[in-house]
């Protein structure tokens, strides 16, 4: 039996972007919180690049992230009060800029609810909850960084041969991941190559898929999941289907935005096979052709 690496709690980094309303990103995206130091401009920058701090020999771009999720900016007046949260993701190092930080807390992460669907499929939140009392917005701080610094198009479609593509072709996969522009690269990656796929929002649905598969005689081959998501998570989900004799052939993929050798070491600790720390889609199809080759060996 795999034993739960699940026990190392996420907490919340809960902040302020306006006057009224408390927002929050993972904890372990955070490297440092960073009173505001002095910028350098970035010429031809995206708008919301205020410029580049210069930190212990690091340079790294500073966003306003108010500006960024569509509040006011912060102006020349308030910004010396500011507070830049240093964050490692998707292998780049970023800051953020906030009106105000509150306090780092503790996650129940089954407690986050998803967004109500009247935000509409934009908007940069990934889930909310409530601390005190009072509504927090858990900010997709992916679905930020894409829209700042786009990905290179190459790094979106695989480049496989034919007698690869058939070896995938018949493989029941599931994606699954609680963010949509996520949810979006997975998807287009595979219709590149003309790959069959299904998809789930979060973890408790792809297990349920794969229960209700296996029952019918079908089972899911491989599962590529995020690490990080509201509920059951990336490492709670590849526990459960380690530990259940109906799923445990499941060739299991974890990817993750954080650039953190203690996710990869987490994952591998809870049984999944691969993981990922970046969206790189030819990483992600020879990961799933070793699944294939692990498929066609327990045939």
């Amino acid at each position: 039996m795999i034993k739960s690496a699940t026990n190392q709690s996420q907490g919340m980094l809960l902040f302020q972007l306006t006057q009224n309303q408390s927002f929050a990103i993972g904890t372990l995206k955070v490297k440092e919180i960073v009173p505001y130091t002095k910028l350098t401009a970035i010429p031809h920058s995206h708008p919301t690049v205020l410029g580049a701090a210069s930190l212990r020999g690091v340079t790294l771009p500073v966003i306003d992230m108010a500006k960024a999720v569509g509040y006011l900016p912060l102006s020349k007046d308030e910004i010396n009060n500011c507070y830049i949260i240093i964050t490692d993701c998707q292998r780049k190092l970023v800051g953020f800029l906030v009106r105000g930080i509150n306090k780092i807390t503790e996650c129940n992460w089954h407690d986050i609810d998803a967004p109500p669907a009247s935000l509409g499929n934009n908007v940069f939140v990934t889930g909310v909850t409530r601390v005190e009392d009072k509504l927090v917005q858990l900010l997709d701080v992916e679905l930020l960084m894409s829209k700042i610094f786009p990905a290179d198009p190459n790094s979106l479609h695989p480049v496989l041969t034919d007698v690869e593509r058939e070896i995938l072709r018949p493989l029941k996969i599931l994606l699954v991941d609680d963010s949509a522009v996520a949810r979006r690269q997975l998807s287009q990656a595979l219709d590149s190559i003309s790959i069959p796929y299904f998809i789930a929002t979060n973890g408790l649905d792809a297990l349920n898929m794969m229960k209700r598969a296996a029952e019918g005689g079908e089972p899911f081959d491989i599962l590529v999941s995020d690490i990080e998501m509201p509920g059951l998570d990336g490492y709670e989900l590849a526990f459960e289907v380690q530990n259940n004799d109906k799923l445990n052939t499941i060739y299991i993929i974890l990817h993750t935005s954080l650039s953190s050798e203690i996710s990869v070491s987490q994952a591998h600790q809870v049984g999944a096979h691969e993981a990922l720390t970046k969206f790189e889609a030819n990483e992600l199809i020879h990961a799933m052709l070793r699944g294939a080759e692990q498929h066609a060996a327990t045939v």
